[in-house]
């Protein structure tokens, strides 16, 4: 092997290419490509047209007892269920019935209230219920004990306790 490098000096090998690319080729290419893409949306937008008159020629015709139909179907008016439907409507606003709901069980769980002002029970919050668990332990039941008696016993503790709790907490507010 030798490290000598072969140099050709002829004029038929002169390292570059000496022919340009014309502008003209990329002007006709751009504007054939522009022609065929309007062309191209001209057919499809007329296609579109055809097959929608088909269509809507092909449809059966709409019972005459029915007084509010829209013309077209694809685009609905944002009032029309509450126009169109006769009452009961079920679910008219889903979203807004569930926010609704769970904010109503959110205010229970969180606050003080009563749930049978007669018999005096109300309830408490959450967080408030867990600290009293903890303080006080789960109700037990002596084990000799008849099973009514040490329920009836620990109920009736309970309902002190928590009518206790409540009218306290009406007392500071």
């Amino acid at each position: 092997m030798s490290d000598e490098t072969k140099h050709e000096n002829g004029a038929e090998h002169e390292g570059f290419e000496h022919q340009d690319l014309k502008a003209a080729g990329i002007v006709y290419f751009l504007l054939t490509l522009v022609v065929l893409t309007m062309v191209s949306m001209f057919v499809l937008r007329g296609l579109y047209a055809y097959l929608d008159r088909r269509e809507k020629a092909t449809q059966p015709a709409v019972n005459p007892l029915v007084t509010s139909v829209l013309e077209d179907t694809r685009h609905v008016a944002p009032a029309y269920p509450q126009t169109a439907f006769p009452s009961p409507r079920l679910e008219e606003d889903e979203r807004g019935q569930l926010n609704g709901i769970r904010l109503q069980q959110d205010d229970t769980l969180y606050s003080y209230g009563w749930v049978d002002e007669k018999a005096g029970t109300v309830h408490i919050p959450i967080e408030h219920a867990m600290d009293l668990l903890v303080q006080r332990g789960l109700p037990v039941r002596p084990q000799g004990a008849d099973s009514e008696s040490g329920a009836t016993e620990t109920m009736a503790t309970d309902r002190a306790a928590s009518m206790s709790n409540a009218n306290a907490s009406k007392a500071k507010k």
